[in-house]
């Protein structure tokens, strides 16, 4: 695809500024730079600051994907080594005041009795820490430091699902823990997510991890997810679920308005704290 001849372009300057619409090479480049720099690019955003047509900027999109250079999410883009990279759960410290009112907002929903299920992650890690010493429930986990934070309540009977440890989660995978989740049913089960995508569904970096999650969905009567506004509309490599299979969607206020219409377009139940 050629690039724009002199001449050629948008006539939507910025608003405010007197400046010329930039050239298709200038266009992409703020592009890369504005995605490497927050590790997502909204599409409305980008035509807006640049002052052109939302389908110019759809084009350049597109362009960079074929180029390998990112991979197109409803409403703007990612890196595409965000749809593999993984970094510990342990220095995962974005948006902690909203993961820690989405953990406490979390405690609402747990049953009286029964059983419950917390999925490895930060934030099904804070709503660990929260527990309620009180209550006399059977939980699973497939995380290591979750079952640790939870042990200690004499109350609670904890298990763990088994399988390989994974380093940068802590997460019990393959086939131990599927076959351990096989076995139960639980009533409420607290998920985690790395990226929610209404078109690419629920999606995590590792396969092993993602497979365990789909077994998750399967063996819980209600499936609430957590997660802070920034996994929405992003793609992280292996599917383990789609929107659907979430009984209600936690999240924080931070979810822009747009979001927050695809949510509920798409008839999932979401709260916001």
């Amino acid at each position: 695809m050629a690039d724009d001849p002199p001449g050629v372009r948008d006539h939507h300057p910025p608003a405010g500024t007197n400046s010329r619409p930039p050239y298709g090479h200038e266009r992409r480049q703020h592009i890369l730079q504005a995605i490497r720099g927050r590790g997502r690019v909204d599409a409305a955003e980008v035509a807006g600051t640049l002052g052109v047509t939302g389908e110019t900027v759809r084009k350049d999109l597109i362009r960079l994907e074929r180029q390998g250079l990112l991979r197109r999410v409803r409403g703007g883009a990612v890196p595409v080594e965000s749809l593999s990279y993984e970094p510990a759960v342990a220095v995962r410290t974005g948006f902690p005041a909203e993961k820690e009112r989405i953990a406490r907002a979390a405690l609402a929903h747990l049953p009286a009795h029964g059983s419950v299920l917390i999925d490895a992650g930060s934030t099904t890690a804070l709503l660990a820490a929260m527990f309620p010493g009180h209550s006399e429930l059977t939980v699973y986990t497939n995380a290591l430091p979750i079952a640790l934070a939870l042990v200690s309540r004499p109350r609670l009977t904890v298990v763990t699902l088994g399988g390989r440890l994974r380093g940068p989660t802590l997460a019990q995978v393959d086939d131990w823990a599927i076959r351990g989740l096989a076995d139960i049913n639980v009533d409420v089960a607290f998920l985690g997510t790395n990226g929610i995508c209404l078109e690419r569904g629920l999606t995590t970096p590792d396969p092993a991890e993602a497979a365990v999650k789909r077994h998750m969905i399967s063996s819980a009567k209600r499936r609430i997810l957590l997660a802070d506004h920034s996994k929405v509309g992003l793609v992280r490599g292996n599917r383990h679920g789609d929107p659907s299979d979430i009984d209600l969607f936690v999240t924080d206020t931070g979810l822009p308005d747009a979001r927050r219409r695809e949510l509920a377009g798409a008839g999932i139940e979401v709260e916001y704290v």
